[in-house]
């Protein structure tokens, strides 16, 4: 058996296989719990969750996953912590160290994330950072071939900002060979690693032509316009408008084509009432599910137990 520390920060980071193990098991312990048959695998294991911004789907989902495999779970807010009063990650890293075995971290800055790993023998979870949502889109992944197969070759279409759930999905781009059409306001800028990224992977389109982007989708995809944390601008929302998900943006795509978004979401902006509750089309309420079932098979895979 490898030594070697089991991360979860990026997709990029693991391998093809490992993250096919992943989703693999995590439609196994669907199967299990749908059964009311349990698996008790993480026994004795404490799960430290540091949270420095809001949750509802995490939080939930990471606590019922650790405690349905046996563990247990410390949910500390940093603002509650002496985090907040001064005391370093490297610390605070060290003594957490001594009572958990693993680590989730959600955090405004993905170098914390990187510091954690850096002061703890403990695997690391990205939980969400400015940077990237990893677990995020392997639950969309999940849900998408429960619904239409393999993600292979598909056209998988994001609308609106470019943030750190559209990074993770421009990760999993690479990795899974389909492609990815990204329509967004030509004021929002690529920041550098969407930048990189770009450069490297050849599935990636950037486009300022919601029409093109939409055309044949099998897949389309938004998020809130202003991040957790970014103030609302009224005229950046004029500029996002056209890259709105409603009727005439489906119309464009495949007859069979499915709505997904990560929540929160604001009706009226990013989507239209009629497509996020469209039972036909949508299957957000799927991928909030399924974030219960990767988490679980994440924490198995980060402790070497698949």
């Amino acid at each position: 058996m490898s030594f070697k520390k089991r991360n979860f920060i990026n997709l990029s980071e693991l391998n093809k296989k490992d993250i096919i193990a992943i989703l693999d098991r995590a439609k196994e312990l669907k199967k299990k719990r749908n059964a009311n048959k349990s698996a008790k695998t993480l026994k004795n294991i404490n799960l430290a969750m540091i949270f420095e911004k809001p949750s509802t789907r995490t939080r939930v989902s990471f606590e019922l996953a650790i405690k349905e495999l046996g563990g247990e779970s410390v949910i500390l807010d940093e603002s509650t912590t002496h985090l907040a009063r001064g005391e370093t990650i490297e610390d605070t890293a060290r003594v957490l160290d001594r009572y958990c075995q693993i680590f989730l971290i959600r955090t405004t800055n993905h170098n914390k994330l990187l510091l954690y790993n850096q002061n703890a023998k403990a695997p690391i979870i990205n939980g969400l950072s400015n940077l990237s949502h990893p677990c995020q889109i392997l639950s969309d992944i999940m849900s998408f071939e429960e619904k239409r197969g393999s993600i292979y070759k598909k056209k998988i279409t994001w609308m609106g900002d470019l943030n750190n759930v559209l990074y993770s999905w421009a990760e999993a781009s690479r990795i899974f060979k389909f492609s990815l059409f990204v329509a967004h306001p030509k004021v929002v800028k690529l920041n550098k690693s969407l930048q990189i990224l770009d450069k490297e992977c050849k599935h990636i389109t950037f486009t300022q032509d919601a029409d093109i982007a939409a055309k044949d989708s099998d897949c389309l995809i938004t998020d809130t316009w202003f991040s957790m944390g970014s103030k609302k601008d009224k005229l950046l929302e004029k500029h996002f408008l056209p890259y709105q998900i409603n009727k005439n943006t489906l119309k464009a795509a495949k007859k069979n084509v499915v709505f997904m978004h990560c929540l929160p979401a604001k009706r009226g902006k990013e989507v239209t009432k009629d497509i996020i509750d469209d039972k036909k089309v949508s299957i957000v309420w799927d991928e909030a599910e399924n974030r219960l079932h990767v988490q679980k098979a994440i924490l198995e895979w980060c402790l070497k137990k698949i």
